[in-house]
This record gives structure tokens, sequence and C-alpha cells, in this order.
């Protein structure tokens, strides 16, 4: 007969099962690979893309894709715009329990790579060095000449912005400038998707976490993964496509969630 752990309810039992679940995944395995979307971020303050109150819910996504950007001045001005109200959040935001239980994962000496959605380099504010991170879409932390190829701090065309400055230009070429980062209808960098599809096929294990799975070339990284072998663990408030494929699910925060798995791994 199993034991009955006192004052606990069925669902907290189950819960309880799956970290111990994840927690003995993590321990048998060498090579992990943490594959995380904007759900990682929201409790650190940056809200997500999709859900309400999120980015897209104050934006037209139609008038800020890649082909209006580059072919219409209007849609340039509104996309600086929105980095000038974003940047003092993404800026200010610090890591939280989520990022640095992967930064003791990395400490571990598990940790193979992060593939990541995000652009706020949070996990590179934790302590993960910048080579261990694969930014699939961009960042915005930098902005990039259009023309030369040039790569300026965001924290450096911030004050530009400010004095009222609509569309920063390149200083070495007089080119047009954008964020970092990977708009609508852009295609997704070359060697940073090679590099993630090659860790994600090599990994003894993929954890998915707070990711909606749903953008692709992304979203395939987990099934690759699955596909080659290693095991795959899915932690997220809401359900996921890739549900049906996973070892573990586990639709909870990700900070405490997280936190309580890596206090298993160490015990």
């Amino acid at each position: 007969m199993g034991c009955v752990r006192v004052g606990v309810t069925l669902e907290e039992e189950r819960g309880m099962d799956k970290i111990d679940q994840v927690a003995d995944i993590i321990s048998a395995s060498k090579k992990v690979v943490i594959f995380t979307g904007a759900g990682i971020s929201t409790e650190s303050g940056i809200p997500d893309f999709r859900s309400p109150g999120g980015i897209w819910s104050q934006y037209d996504p139609s008038e800020l894709t890649y082909q209006m950007f580059m072919s219409v001045e209007s849609s340039r001005i509104k996309y600086w715009e929105r980095q000038r109200h974003m940047w003092p959040l993404i800026s200010k935001a610090q890591p939280n329990a989520g990022h640095r239980a992967i930064d003791e994962l990395y400490r571990m000496g598990k940790l193979d790579c992060i593939i990541t959605q995000d652009g706020d380099s949070l996990h590179q504010k934790s302590g993960i060095p910048e080579e261990k991170v694969i930014e699939l879409h961009g960042t915005w932390t930098r902005a990039l000449c259009l023309t030369c190829g040039a790569r300026y701090p965001m924290d450096d065309i911030f004050p530009r912005l400010e004095a009222g400055e609509k569309v920063p230009l390149c200083e070495k070429c007089g080119g047009i400038m954008k964020p970092d980062v990977i708009q609508f209808g852009q295609a997704l960098p070359e060697r940073e998707v090679s590099e993630a599809q090659k860790r994600a096929r090599e990994c003894d294990l993929l954890m998915a976490c707070g990711s909606s799975l749903v953008v692709y070339p992304a979203a395939q990284m987990p099934l690759t993964a699955k596909e080659h072998g290693a095991k795959l663990v899915i932690i997220t408030l809401s359900p996921t496509p890739h549900d049906r494929y996973a070892d573990v699910v586990i639709n909870e925060k990700l900070g405490v969630t997280l936190t309580e798995i890596m206090e298993k791994v160490r015990s």
C-alpha cells in the first residue's frame, strides 16, 4: 500500500509525483537542452505576446511585419515607438526563480545549451555564458543596421529615441536600423537554427519551459529531440500541441516548479 501524505490533496500529490519524475530524469541525464519561450520571463515582469494583456493586444501585428518595416516609413516609426516603450521594462528586468534554477543546472555541468525564443537576455543576466544561449528570435538588447550590419547596444540607441529620433540611422553608414529581433515575415537566422537543430538531435533531455510551442520552426526543436531518443518534459501554464509526445507535462508556474525540481535533484 502506498503512503498517504497527510493534508495533501490528490491533485497536489500528482504534482509532487511529476516533480519527482522530472528530477529523476534530470539526474539520469548528461546533456540537457532547455527550450524557453516568453512564459519564463513573465515572472520578471515582461509580458508575453499572445496572452490577454500581452504585447500584441497593444499593437496590430500586421502593421509591424518585416515587409512593412522595410517598405513603409510609418511602420518603422511605429516599430521603434514600441521599442521605446518596451526598453525600460526589458532593461530593468531581473532573472526570476526559473532563470536561477536553470543557471543551477548549468553549474551542475548538465546543461548543454539554452534554445530560446526570448530576446530579453535574462538567461545571460542569470549567469549563463553567452555561448550557451542560442537566440532563435534575436535580441531586444541590440540594434542592427540593415545596410552594413553594424550592431549597437540598445542602451546607446535609447537616449536617441528619448531625444525624439523616430527611426535611428547607423552612425557608420547612415543606413536604417531596427531592433535585432526577428519580426513576423522575417526568416530566422540560419546559423542559430542549424545549431539549435544539432543540439536538439544530440541531447538526452529537452525541457520546454514557458512556450506555447506553436511558432515554427522553433517549435520543431522539442519534436526533433524526441524523435532522436531524448526525453521530453514540458512545463507551461497552458496545454500545448506537443503534450501528447512528452514524457512529463506540468501546467504550473515555472519559477516555483523549476525551483522544486532542482531541490529534488540536489537531494
